[in-house]
C-alpha cells in the first residue's frame, strides 16, 4: 500500500534513509525542485500548475521571427542569475551519494548543469544544457556567453537593464522587441541560433532516452527528487519502473502525475532532507562551493 501520510522532517529524513538501505543502487530522476534553492524559480505550483505563463514553445520560436526577438531579449537579462547559479544542498547530497555508490545516475529534466558543478558524474541531460547554442541549419555550436557578448553589443540599451528572473533564464519583461536585433549564424548565413535545449512542445532526443532507460533498468529502484513529472519526458521513466515493479519514492512539496506509483511519496523541502539522510554516508564529496 502506497504511504502518502505527510511527515515532519526528521520522519522524513529516517524514512527515506530506510527506503534507500532497502534499495543501495538507485536511479534518479530530478526537476526544477532541486534546483530552486539554488536560486532558480521552479514552473509549477504544489497542485501542478504553471505559476506564470507557459515557456516558449518550440515551432513558435522556429517560426516567428518577433518571438525570437522577444527571447533572446528576456534571455539577455534573465539568464546573468541562471549563469551565477551555485549547487544547493540537494545537489551536494546527491553527489555524496553517488560517491557513496548509491546512486546509479541522474536523470535531470534541468538545463543549469548544477548536478555536473556539484560533482555528480553520471548525470544525463535530458533536456540538454543551456550554457551552449546551437545553429538550427549547419549544426554549429557556440557557447553562450559568446552569444550574448554579441547580443549586447548590437542592444546596448538592453544590457543594463533588470527584472524578476524566471525559470530557466528567463525575465519578467514585458516591452517593445521590435526593434532588438538577433544576429544569425555567421558561418552558414542563416541560421538562426537556439539554445541547445529541448524547448516544450519538442522531442528528446531519442538516443537521451534509450541511454536513461537503461538506468532505470540496472537501479534497484527510482527516487524522483523536485519533479512534478507533468511532462512526458520525466514522467515515462516512473510507468517505466513501475511497469518493471521497482520501488519509486518522491521527494515533492505537492501534486505530481506519477502519486499513484509511488511506494513512498515526501512532502518536505527536497534540500534540507536530503543534506539530513546523506549527513551519515561517507564518500569524497566533491562539492562545488
Amino acid at each position: 500500500m502506497n504511504d502518502t501520510r505527510q511527515p515532519a522532517v526528521t520522519e522524513a529524513v529516517e524514512r527515506l534513509r530506510d527506503f534507500i538501505e532497502r534499495h543501495p543502487r538507485l536511479a534518479v530522476l530530478t526537476g526544477a525542485g532541486v534546483s530552486t534553492d539554488s536560486g532558480i524559480p521552479d514552473y509549477r505550483d504544489a497542485a501542478g500548475a504553471w505559476k506564470c505563463a507557459p515557456p516558449m514553445q518550440h515551432q513558435q520560436f522556429m517560426t516567428s521571427h518577433a518571438a525570437r526577438q522577444r527571447y533572446w531579449a528576456r534571455a539577455l537579462v534573465g539568464f546573468r542569475a541562471l549563469h551565477r547559479a551555485r549547487p544547493g544542498d540537494a545537489h551536494r547530497a546527491l553527489a555524496r551519494l553517488e560517491d557513496a555508490g548509491i546512486v546509479h545516475g541522474i536523470i535531470t529534466q534541468n538545463v543549469d548543469g548544477l548536478h555536473q558543478k556539484a560533482g555528480s558524474r553520471r548525470v544525463i541531460d535530458l533536456h540538454g544544457r543551456a550554457e551552449q547554442v546551437r545553429c538550427m541549419s549547419c549544426g554549429a555550436l557556440r557557447m553562450r556567453h559568446d552569444l550574448h557578448a554579441e547580443l549586447a553589443e548590437c542592444n546596448p540599451d538592453w544590457s543594463s537593464m533588470e527584472a524578476d528572473m524566471r525559470p530557466d533564464g528567463d525575465a519578467a519583461i514585458e516591452a517593445d522587441f521590435s526593434a532588438f536585433k538577433v544576429p544569425g549564424c555567421r558561418r552558414c548565413d542563416q541560421g538562426i541560433w537556439k539554445p541547445d535545449v529541448v524547448f516544450f512542445g519538442d522531442s528528446v532526443p531519442r538516443q537521451r532516452v534509450v541511454r536513461s532507460q537503461a538506468m532505470v533498468d540496472e537501479a534497484d529502484a527510482l527516487l524522483v527528487v523536485g519533479s512534478s513529472l507533468m511532462v512526458y519526458s520525466g514522467y515515462r521513466f516512473a510507468r517505466q519502473a513501475a511497469g518493471a515493479g521497482k520501488p519509486i519514492a518522491c521527494l515533492n512539496l505537492g501534486r505530481t502525475r506519477a502519486d499513484a506509483l509511488y511506494a513512498l511519496k515526501l512532502e518536505v523541502p527536497v534540500g534540507a532532507v536530503l543534506a539530513a539522510v546523506t549527513a551519515g554516508f561517507t564518500g569524497a564529496g566533491r562539492a562545488a562551493s
